[in-house]
């Protein structure tokens, strides 16, 4: 191997694209660009960054565009954890919100943040009962909201491991109805779903490059014109004081490049989306008995999102490095762990038999209906 290069994969399968998206062509172009022709620093007053400057804004009008809010509520950070926490421990110590109601389904960057809020006595945590197929309770989130004056509602708009859709705008009435506040993770979300955020009912939303084929590093925070928070991050004031720290140019030009191209043709995309999607799940009755799909990725779920239980008692993690052996690339669940192969805590909440192996499969644009077709092939010879 040539010293201070990566050694080549073989071509895989890659099915787990609810983790990290490939780059689309059209962001690597686009960051190239950058890359090379913008060297200045946004805050510098010189030609060069100011058009660092007008690169920034130009993709803050892309994204809001898309979104449908206005440029002015739209944030860029390094991540959709840093948005989420950006809204967490301002809402908290800024003293406003004194409950929080979450639900046990949501990404560990809320479960975590929630458990250091709920130990440092900061504010109440709540978790909305779910049931079996992990759907939030809207009757016990108005009796949660009901109780519990100065609260704010955390609920993810598409769940990363089983796919479920959250019924935001009922959700976003029981929050208005009580004088609450509602943030979403949106990060799942974005790219798959049209979504117009100034007619939600939505006070903040978290989304991350990454997830749509944009960079990793870079995620944005939306943040209604009718509620303000504090920073997270303090420093030069960039980001009109909302957060502080050197603008990625780079990422940012990506993110903004990546959801234009997400949108464009949409219909399109989606599309063929759900063709793979059908393929899979049609596959998989056919050629495993008794295989169980979880929450409600089968059919009403997230369009590019399958989670599958295997009737076999061989640990999941076993079946995964089988598949990986055979070039297939796919997870059990999170991939937001560190790596940890331990059980996931959305089949503890959903109260699923660990001894069956679960499969979390997540498509993209790129991939093929014959990529279905050999994934089959792979999983029959892998399965034990």
């Amino acid at each position: 191997m040539t010293k201070g290069k990566l050694p080549l994969l073989k071509k895989m399968i890659y099915f787990d694209n609810a983790a990290t998206t490939p780059l689309a062509p059209e962001v690597i172009s686009v960051m190239h660009q950058v890359m090379t022709e913008i060297p200045g620093n946004p805050s510098s007053t010189h030609a060069l960054g100011r058009k660092a400057r007008v690169l920034i804004e130009d993709a803050r009008l892309t994204v809001a565009g898309i979104l449908k809010v206005s440029p002015a509520e739209i944030f860029f950070t390094s991540s959709g954890t840093e948005a989420l926490n950006t809204v967490l421990f301002s809402a908290v110590l800024d003293s406003r919100i004194k409950n929080i109601i979450s639900s046990r389904l949501e990404h560990h960057a809320v479960l975590h943040t929630l458990e250091i809020i709920d130990k440092r006595g900061w504010a109440n945590v709540h978790f909305v009962n779910t049931d079996a197929a992990g759907h939030v309770s809207l009757i016990h989130l108005e009796e949660l909201l009901s109780e519990n004056e100065k609260s704010m509602v955390c609920l993810m708009l598409a769940n990363n491991e089983i796919g479920n859709l959250l019924p935001y705008k009922e959700v976003a009435e029981l929050c208005h109805k009580n004088d609450a506040l509602f943030l979403t993770d949106a990060v799942q979300a974005v790219g798959k779903m049209k979504l117009n955020l100034a007619n939600s009912g939505i006070h903040f939303a978290a989304c991350s490059g990454h997830k749509f084929h944009g960079p990793k590093g870079i995620g944005i925070l939306y943040i209604n014109k009718d509620v303000t928070i504090s920073p997270l991050i303090y420093g030069g004031g960039q980001e009109r004081e909302m957060r502080s720290g050197t603008e990625n140019i780079y990422g940012i030009a990506g993110i903004a490049k990546a959801m234009e191209v997400s949108y464009a043709s949409f219909d399109e995309k989606t599309a063929h989306l759900r063709a793979l999607k059908n393929r899979m799940i049609e596959a998989l009755k056919l050629n495993f008995s008794g295989a169980i799909f979880n929450g409600d990725c089968e059919s009403n779920g997230l369009i590019n999102l399958l989670s599958v239980s295997l009737p076999t008692k061989s640990r999941s993690e076993m079946l995964l490095q089988r598949l990986d052996m055979d070039g297939v690339a796919v997870s059990g669940g999170s991939a937001c762990s560190s790596g940890a192969l331990g059980t996931s805590h959305v089949m503890d909440a959903l109260g699923k038999n660990h001894e069956l192996p679960v499969i979390r499969i997540s498509f993209s644009r790129y991939n093929t209906f014959e990529e279905v077709d050999q994934f089959i092939e792979v999983l029959k010879k892998a399965y034990k």
